[in-house]
């Protein structure tokens, strides 16, 4: 039997298992099937796969939360920590620059250890970032609550491209973005948590003790809530099931490990042409959502002062109508499997979306922002596993994390960016020449999301897997398909290199 058996399901393995003399034979249970080479190909989707799920999400939406919860009352901790509106900004953005360094090394053990041990040292970071902020409530000690942000920064390097990983790895392929769509859902309720808050446990007093109180008060509960999960992912969390949920999963088991390598994978990837114009696109849109969501506070103050609250308010509705987003475009991904239409549809709307409400930011009437930044990210933030999935299916048989981690290195790159360009275009034109700024990079994105060319490698496997359970191909023959397919790749980098 091909792959690795988990040490906490030994004892499901046993039971299908008899002994003759000095031998060992695997008794083949109903639901067991063998290729024509005697490898296990059995299918099997168990009911903990949306445990694992959820779990994820948790995790993902305590360390989201904390990207945001300083820059959403950005003028509060300017007042406490007696620093300017740049150094709090950066804050948010130490999450973009942490990520584009570390990525790299986290992809790696992460295909060498797998999915438990980047959940165990996700987890760890984060509890102890948040552990390290309730010590810093001190006017005198930015440098240590800059620590413990840095902490669950790096904390979020073993996050944010696991979604599309655990739903490949658990899932059925009817159900793979919608799984990715939980994943990343967690990342933006997180997100949301983070705008609406802050403001309420953070009031903007004079009194710095009483101020002091409140900030405690706000890291103590996240402290708290991330202990928790550290503690449920180290008893709970599992690596992978017994037996692969799709075809494609079991022919990638087959793929002996020693035979992987990541730098490798990395070459075929860069010269991946359809999914270097979806690192850039991705890179783009998640960008531009990371200099609004970062720059929200200043944009709502400056055409309504004295609405901390609405502003959070308005970032929590930005990101609850990204996440009916996220749940209907994976719903629909995975009953249309129309990824490059969806894909382009989404971004053309983002761009009509961020044009509305660049046009509709001074006009007044808080309740018309309010609408126009819901459109705006229902769009904009659905986006987020529009990307994983698309680019999955362009890359496979390349690890999912490998493939998530480069769109995500895109976009922390053009977050830095945006981020900083947009900031500084507010201060010297006004708040609207900072959103036509990023419009024009959105309408950018479009455009190239057009010439994207749809190879759904990941969907072929599959199609392919199932003729052969069907006797239309032998075992055999998909064996040698996924193995020539890996051979081909690594020719072409290995001749790139040359």
């Amino acid at each position: 039997m091909t792959g690795e058996k988990e040490n906490d399901n030994v004892a499901d393995l046993e039971k299908n298992k008899i002994y003759t003399g000095n031998s060992e034979k695997v008794r083949i249970e109903p639901n067991k099937q063998l290729d024509s080479n005697g490898n296990d190909t059995t299918i099997k989707l168990y009911k903990r796969r949306w445990f694992i799920v959820l779990l994820f999400s948790s995790y993902s939406l305590c360390n989201s939360f904390q990207w945001i919860q300083y820059g959403i009352i950005n003028n509060i901790f300017m007042k406490f920590y007696g620093v300017d509106s740049f150094t709090i900004d950066w804050m948010s953005m130490i999450y973009m620059l942490t990520y584009i360094p570390f990525i790299f090394p986290v992809t790696w053990v992460l295909d060498k250890k797998g999915l438990r041990v980047i959940a165990l040292v996700a987890t760890a970071l984060n509890c102890a970032g948040t552990w390290i902020k309730v010590a810093s409530v001190r006017p005198d000690l930015f440098a240590v609550t800059m620590l413990g942000q840095f902490c669950c920064s790096l904390a979020q390097v073993f996050i944010l491209g696991m979604p599309s990983k655990i739903a490949s790895v658990w899932f059925g392929s009817e159900e793979v973005s919608t799984a990715c769509s939980i994943g990343v859902f967690g990342n933006q309720l997180g997100i949301a948590i983070g705008f609406l808050v802050p403001p309420i446990l953070v009031p903007n007093v004079e009194d710095m003790d009483e101020l002091a109180s409140h900030i405690r008060l706000m890291f103590y509960i996240t402290a708290g809530v991330a202990t928790l999960l550290f503690m449920l992912v180290i008893f709970v969390f599992q690596e992978r099931p017994v037996f692969p949920p799709t075809r494609a999963q079991a022919t990638a088991r087959l793929v002996p490990l020693e035979q992987y390598s990541y730098s490798a994978s990395i070459l075929r990837l860069l010269r991946n042409k359809p999914f270097i114009l979806l690192i850039i696109t991705y890179g783009l849109n998640v960008g531009c959502f990371y200099a609004v969501g970062t720059l929200l506070n200043r944009m709502i103050i400056d055409h309504y002062p004295g609405e901390e609250l609405n502003a959070g308010r308005i970032g929590l509705t930005i990101v609850i109508a990204g996440m009916v987003g996220s749940l209907i475009c994976g719903i629909w991904l995975d009953r249309s499997k129309t990824y490059k239409q969806t894909t382009l549809a989404v971004y053309l709307m983002s761009f009509i979306g961020m044009l509305v409400y660049s046009y509709t930011l001074d006009l007044g009437h808080l309740w018309v922002v309010f609408l126009t930044a819901g459109a705006l990210g229902f769009f904009m933030t659905g986006y987020l596993p529009l990307g994983f999935e698309f680019g999955v299916e362009l890359t496979y048989p390349e690890g999912e994390g490998t493939s998530s981690g480069l769109l995500n290195c895109s976009a922390q790159v053009f977050g830095i960016i945006f981020t900083i360009s947009q900031g500084k275009i507010m201060d010297n034109y006004g708040t609207l020449s900072g959103n036509i700024f990023l419009c024009v990079f959105l309408f950018i994105g479009s455009v190239m999301t057009g010439f994207i060319k749809p190879e759904l490698r990941r969907q072929k496997a599959n199609q392919m897997a199932r003729a052969t359970a069907d006797g239309q191909l032998s075992g055999q023959q998909l064996d040698y398909g996924t193995t020539a397919l890996i051979k081909k790749l690594d020719s072409r980098s290995a001749s790139a290199q040359d």
